[in-house]
């Protein structure tokens, strides 16, 4: 059962948070606002904000950034501390803002500066709020995404990306998702999708305008053809009177 406020329980809470209040202020006039009093020239050590080195601007750059990012912190947490003293002196601290319920001296204890009780403190929701892209990158590819079309079996937004991946992403073979990637051409979505043919043994079997002289191409679908042992199992000539003469 959750034990309601007294006021010793508020004095206590009080003086806590009046404290807090002061080491809030002190830390962030102490060290000047997070370094932010100084001027980006003083910080940096050079006569100008233009350097010769990019990579010492961009560095400045990200810790004054992170400065911003802990005042920010601080100043909200003041905020918070102020608001919570400004209901202490009109009466309304401990009550939830939300059902007006009393909240817990408990949780008021773990948390002074809390506005809503357990079950409507907003923070603990999920957030739908969602990324301004998701509407447009959904399907995936979005809008130049064409496989949802039954008859289309045209270029589009998904085979434009395996072409740029097929270049190299951050993916390898020991980490993909697959268990029989063996090298890095196979690592893309789709690898071994068919390209300009229709069966594999069309990949690697040529023949001349005559039709008569037939050739391999040793690629990768010629390889795969030998390793699944599909088909004849000798296709070149020249390999099968070579095996031929060695068996008489």
């Amino acid at each position: 059962m959750a034990k309601q406020l007294t006021e010793e329980m508020l004095h206590s809470l009080r003086r806590r948070l009046l404290d807090e209040k002061a080491e809030l202020e002190r830390r962030v006039r102490q060290n000047g606002h997070f370094g932010l009093a100084n001027a980006y020239r003083d910080s940096t050590g050079e006569l100008s904000g233009i350097d010769n080195h990019p990579a010492d601007a961009g560095t400045e750059t990200f810790e004054r950034a992170k400065d911003v990012a802990l005042l920010e912190r601080e100043a909200l947490k003041l905020e918070r501390i102020e608001a919570a003293l400004g209901r202490m002196d009109t009466g309304e601290y401990g009550r939830c803002a939300e059902c007006g319920r009393f909240i817990s001296a408990e949780r008021l204890e773990a948390m002074p500066t809390a506005v809503y009780c357990t079950e409507h403190e907003p923070r603990q929701r999920e957030s739908l709020k969602r990324p301004v892209e998701e509407p447009f990158l959904h399907p995936p590819f979005g809008r130049t995404s064409l496989d949802d079309r039954p008859t289309q079996n045209g270029f589009d937004g998904e085979d434009a990306w395996q072409i740029v991946e097929s270049w190299g992403n951050s993916n390898t073979p020991a980490m993909a998702e697959q268990n029989d990637i063996a090298d890095y051409d196979s690592v893309y979505i789709e690898a071994d999708e068919n390209e300009g043919f229709v069966e594999p043994l069309e990949s690697f079997l040529a023949t001349d305008i005559t039709g008569r002289d037939v050739s391999v191409v040793r690629n990768r679908a010629y390889r795969r053809y030998l390793a699944d042992q599909e088909g004849e199992p000798l296709l070149e000539p020249d390999r099968s009177a070579a095996e031929g003469d060695e068996g008489q």
